[in-house]
């Protein structure tokens, strides 16, 4: 049923007059105009309004995440919101392909026009960036010198205050870091947990050590591969040698959140984990997407450029290709398939602990 007084007409509500008119070729200035110019500003006006979307989503999750209590119910909406970011997300990967119909002589056309504005000035995606928690400390360090000198002082000094902010991956942390279920009485997980690694790895151990049909050198390779993972879950379960990889840079998540989503994670079927682990998938998801954008972009770029550097003065495609290596930031959700165990292999839980993690009706139905 109509609930405006006043109609409401298609083209003011999108105010077409401002967007359709929005596309202002530099190259026209100076000469001809370049064809594929208007292509190139269409698409990445079109990726600003998806990070404008992208950000909306997210300043609702950190909203819920903000407060001393997340309720069971409010993940669902949370998981619904992440997996329309990831939605976005495949979709701007996929935008890659429009702009890639353009030839490298046809973006030489204006090129020059466009010094020396670049991808780097973009303050919804540094947003989106900080937002997620890829703050200055954890760039690669061409970022930490570059990633604010060329930006005016009003967008500097903004995006400077987000990095005093608490970021979604900081939020994350603190709502693991407080998952009632890792201590319980008379039961202790870990213990069981750390007997069962033990086992598989020892197991592991047996097998590489029994192989006939292996060169001695790789026999070597793949039992210090072994003492390696033996070594990192040994660190799992250790405070201050756990502290020493974080300090090292292994670990970023705290050891109470890593062993909070590495619960969540090994019984996810459990009715009340469920969501949790959603939540997580989503996590990794939204980086992983991140990552390939960037790998496209690279990928775009050098196919493009070359070895030209960028607009903005990077060295172009080799500085987004280390950025697709290095700017990560749910790596520990990533690495933790490292500390699973097959399911036939997971510690039974007590039947009170197994009780708290499903459902039950009160009282008569």
């Amino acid at each position: 049923m109509q609930k405006n007084t006043t109609p409401c007409y298609y083209g003011d509500y999108l105010q077409l007059d401002k967007i359709l008119t929005a596309q202002a070729p530099e190259s026209a200035k100076y000469a001809a105009e370049a064809h594929d110019e208007t292509l190139f500003i269409i698409v990445h006006q079109v990726y600003e309004l998806w990070f404008k979307q992208i950000l909306h989503e997210l300043k609702a999750v950190m909203a819920v995440f903000a407060a001393d209590e997340v309720k069971d119910e409010q993940l669902t909406g949370i998981v619904h919101k992440l997996k329309r970011v990831i939605s976005i997300q495949q979709l701007l990967n996929q935008q890659i392909a429009i702009i890639e119909t353009m030839t490298p002589q046809d973006f030489m056309a204006f090129r020059d026009y466009l010094v020396p504005a670049s991808g780097f000035q973009s303050i919804q995606f540094k947003m989106l960036e900080i937002g997620l928690g890829l703050k200055s400390d954890f760039r690669i360090d061409f970022d930490k010198n570059s990633f604010y000198s060329r930006l005016n002082e009003t967008d500097r000094l903004f995006l400077q205050g987000l990095e005093h902010q608490p970021s979604l991956f900081e939020r994350i942390e603190k709502w693991l870091e407080r998952m009632p279920f890792l201590e319980q009485e008379n039961f202790s997980f870990w213990q069981m947990y750390q007997d069962a690694t033990q086992a598989m790895l020892a197991n592991d151990k047996a097998t590489v050590e029994s192989i006939v049909q292996i060169a001695e050198h790789e026999r070597q390779l793949q039992l210090a591969e072994i003492g390696r993972t033996a070594e990192k879950f040994a660190a799992l379960l250790d405070k201050d040698k756990y502290q020493q990889l974080q300090q090292n840079g292994v670990f970023r998540l705290s050891q109470r959140a890593m062993l909070s989503a590495l619960f969540i994670s090994l019984y996810q079927e459990e009715p009340v984990f469920n969501l949790p682990f959603q939540l997580l998938t989503c996590l990794t998801e939204i980086d992983e997407q991140l990552t390939i954008w960037r790998y496209k972009h690279a990928m775009m770029v050098q196919r493009m450029l070359g070895s030209k550097i960028g607009t903005g003065g990077s060295s172009g495609h080799d500085y987004l290709k280390r950025t697709t290596e290095k700017n990560r930031i749910f790596t520990d959700l990533f690495n933790m398939a490292t500390f699973l165990l097959p399911k036939s292999d997971l510690p039974v839980l007590p039947p009170a602990v197994k009780k708290r993690l499903g459902f039950y009706f009160a009282g008569e139905l």
